[in-house]
């Protein structure tokens, strides 16, 4: 489906800032929805706006919003229809006059009456595009107060839609979420005294410490009271007072003495212009928080338990090379020394894995890393180079130690065994990544695999630990060839979707 930048870009010659505006009033409009219990559907009239009178103008839905309150009156999807003025008037009106416009008569939609109502999108002071409110009313309601308290606050902000004033663009929130209607509702008068909360709203204020009724009770000082933070609380405060007094909108998050978290955010409401109070939401975070601050302390740990496996490794490899220097046997010291090797690759993944916040591994800078090493140790007296072409990305944790290890033997196989002393060459590890596999080469310009060779029945304990780490625990493929124009080529296949 088409975006809303797509659609008026395409049937629109609206302004940039015009369309800005458009989906600042998407961004809002949830809160709109389900304050009137009704569904949104957002018009523009294709091409140029109509006139006074005209019937033959075209408008086209680009953006739906549902309700999370009351049932939905579209429960098909309508952007991308088109209707016209003949059809639904009450857009037409809108947009020529300036005004909300509603129906005086139910119409059947799909076997449901729906109530239709008009709100004209101003910036600038030109209407730009029409909102429709479309309420199913099928469904009896019984007209309790939080209905009429959200019902009167949604006429409110839809005539500030009409008047031009919501939504407006608010400075970087300190939190990237918002309170929504269902969360917990507050509305101030102009004095800034508590006229309507809604229970949500009344227990969030209960945990936070306030045992009495909200209602009759200036919000303000009540609030600050009860914040543990004084900067905080002044910060809280001041916000309320702000949107008493017209300024835009800001959402806050704060901590009372009892511990008990609350997100907060304030509304001015002022519709044709004049005072009408304000719009608090608030939402209770306390359980979001403490959960927030149980994985990152378990993410440190995890971290934490990477560094100290990495520092054990280095410990263990330190002790092999001073062992090895100690060993008067050749073929002791070199089975020695592959042994330094490979715990060092092990330490490499455990050293990446301890600065990852997500238990992920990005394999190019570690490859990058681990490759050269293995290249410098296996044959210093070789002036074999060894480098990567392509991309590994980024894998998980269980991935990365087992496709580093067996990197580590195949790159080494080559610079052992490609090359006789004293003779140069090229060693390539190349990688390419899709969606569900990563295959990586191994490839060097040597005197390429003996004749007889396979790759089952070799008995070298590199190769073996290749087998069993690309079979148990990558569950991939590995398949070892001679290239025609010369040397070794080594392909690894391994599954990305589907681990365990």
């Amino acid at each position: 489906m088409s975006t809303l930048s797509d659609l008026l870009a395409e049937h629109t010659k609206l302004s940039g800032g015009e369309v800005d505006h458009l989906q600042m009033v998407v961004a809002e409009w949830q809160l709109l929805s389900d304050l009137s219990f009704a569904d949104l559907l957002m018009w523009v009239p294709i091409g140029e706006p109509p006139t006074p009178g005209s019937t033959d103008v075209e408008y086209l839905c680009v953006a739906q919003a549902r309700a999370t309150t009351a049932p939905t009156a579209h429960p098909e999807d309508v952007v991308g229809s088109t209707t016209t003025a003949a059809d639904h008037p009450q857009l037409r009106r809108a947009m020529t006059e300036q005004r909300i416009c509603r129906e005086e008569d139910p119409r059947w939609h799909q076997g449901v009456p729906v109530r239709r109502e008009t709100i004209p999108v101003t910036y600038d002071d030109r209407v730009i595009a029409v909102l429709s409110r479309e309420t199913d009313i099928a469904v009896p309601r019984v007209p309790s107060s939080l209905e009429i308290a959200y019902l009167g606050i949604a006429a409110d902000l839809c005539q500030m839609v009409a008047d031009g004033s919501f939504p407006t663009s608010e400075p970087a929130a300190d939190v990237h979420t918002s309170p929504r209607v269902g969360d917990g509702l507050v509305r101030l008068d102009n004095t800034g005294t508590v006229v309507f909360a809604s229970p949500n709203a009344q227990s969030a204020y209960h945990r936070m410490g306030h045992p009495a009724e909200l209602v009759g009770v200036r919000l303000a000082p009540l609030t600050r009271g009860l914040i543990a933070d004084p900067f905080d609380a002044t910060e809280i405060a001041q916000r309320i007072l702000a949107a008493l007094d017209g300024q835009p909108s800001m959402r806050a998050e704060a901590e009372s003495h009892r511990g008990a978290a609350v997100l907060f955010r304030a509304l001015p409401l002022r519709p044709d212009g004049k005072a009408a109070g304000a719009l608090v939401l608030v939402r209770d975070v306390t359980e979001v928080r403490r959960r927030d601050r149980a994985l990152m302390s378990k993410d440190a740990t995890i971290r934490e338990i990477h560094h100290r496996v990495k520092n054990n490794l280095q410990t263990v490899a330190a002790l092999l090379r001073l062992q090895s220097r100690r060993t008067a046997s050749e073929e002791a010291r070199a089975a020695l020394g592959e042994s330094v090797r490979r715990v060092a690759a092990i330490a490499m993944v455990h050293e990446a894995l301890s600065t990852s916040v997500d238990e992920r591994v990005d394999l190019n800078s570690l490859v990058d890393k681990v490759i050269p090493v293995v290249g410098d140790v296996a044959v210093a007296e070789n002036h074999v180079r060894v480098r990567r072409t392509g991309q590994f990305g980024v894998v998980a944790a269980e991935v990365a130690t087992p496709l580093v290890m067996v990197l580590t033997e195949l790159v080494q196989n080559a610079v052992e065994h490609a090359y006789p002393p004293g003779v140069s060459g090229d060693v390539t590890v190349s990688a390419e990544r899709t969606a569900r596999w990563l295959d990586v080469v191994v490839t060097d310009d040597g005197r390429g695999l003996p004749k007889g060779f396979s790759l089952e029945r070799s008995n070298g304990l590199g190769l073996q630990i290749v087998r069993t780490l690309v079979e148990s625990e990558l569950r991939g493929s590995l398949s070892m060839k001679r290239r025609d124009r010369g040397g070794t080529e080594a392909v690894l296949r391994v599954p990305l979707s589907h681990r365990r």
